[in-house]
């Protein structure tokens, strides 16, 4: 007899295709990748401000890695004793002058380099952004020292803006070439002048990459510990240098240098957290751009 099949009602739902294995894994790949970086990024936090709240007979006892009696003479000993706040002015001061001095003088660079396409000035400051700035402590040490100028706020801000402002040039040249040429063309007809079609057209709409490049600046000049452990006096001394106090010959503060580290952590995690959007939106901007 002839094998017959049997056909399916119409109404039936056709059976499904499995999935290839190479798709089921994908998912689970990448959460385990996900967990993994987020573990890794956030465990030295973590360590740091559980460090900062104990003993240095406590960090050495690994019983009380997490059960301990905590502690806040760390804290007292950075924010009084040795007089932090001090050091906490001094780095806010170089951090928010540098930052907005390399905006003044970086967004119309950027902005002209973006409309009249200056291709080697766009090179030079691609270069600006390579060259190491440890190769150039020691000629501004000896230019600076001639001049007098080492242990000033001067030398420090002027040092910290040779990174800042390549650094803006670079995200707001991205940033410029993502916004439409018409804007600005439309604002000409009805009568404004380029400058002036700079300054109340595309000036405001810009806003978030200036953001962007602000708080990235300020971010490097807040944590930067080379250039000011080498230009920096007693007086001007920026936070990450003093925290280099509690490394001495003979031992480490491990608990006022872990307390240390978190008053230095956790401005810039704050201003991280809140402008998150801004950062995100001026890196990407340009990214889809043709």
């Amino acid at each position: 007899m002839a094998r017959t099949t049997a056909l399916p009602a119409s109404g039936a739902t056709p059976a499904r295709r499995r999935k290839p294995a190479s798709t089921r894994v994908y998912p689970t790949f990448r959460v385990v990748a996900l967990i993994a970086t987020v573990v890794a990024l956030v465990l030295p936090l973590v360590w740091m401000v559980l460090a900062s709240l104990k003993t240095n007979v406590d960090i050495y006892d690994p019983s009380k890695s997490i059960l301990f009696e905590p502690t806040l003479e760390n804290y007292v000993n950075v924010l009084t004793r040795n007089n932090y706040f001090i050091f906490v002015a001094n780095s806010f001061w170089v951090a928010f002058v540098s930052t907005v001095l390399s905006l003044v003088l970086g967004v119309p660079a950027a902005y002209s380099m973006s409309r009249f396409t200056m291709h080697r000035s766009a090179l030079v400051v691609l270069m600006a952004r390579v060259i190491p700035g440890v190769s150039l402590l020691v000629p501004w040490y000896y230019v600076f020292s001639n001049l007098r100028m080492v242990g000033g706020f001067e030398v420090l801000i002027l040092s910290h803006m040779f990174v800042a402002l390549p650094l803006i040039v670079y995200i707001m040249m991205g940033y410029f070439d993502s916004m439409p040429l018409e804007l600005e063309e439309s604002a000409q007809v009805d009568g404004l002048t380029p400058i002036g079609a700079f300054r109340r057209i595309t000036l405001p709409l810009s806003v978030a990459g200036m953001a962007t490049a602000g708080i990235l600046a300020f971010i490097f000049s807040w944590n930067n510990f080379m250039f000011a452990l080498v230009l920096s006096g007693a007086k001007t001394k920026t936070l990450p240098v003093a925290i280099f106090d509690f490394v001495s010959y003979a031992s480490i503060d491990w608990g006022g240098l872990m307390a240390a580290a978190t008053v230095v952590t956790l401005p810039i995690m704050v201003i991280a957290l809140f402008a998150q959007r801004y950062i995100v939106s001026g890196l990407t901007a340009g990214a889809t751009k043709g």
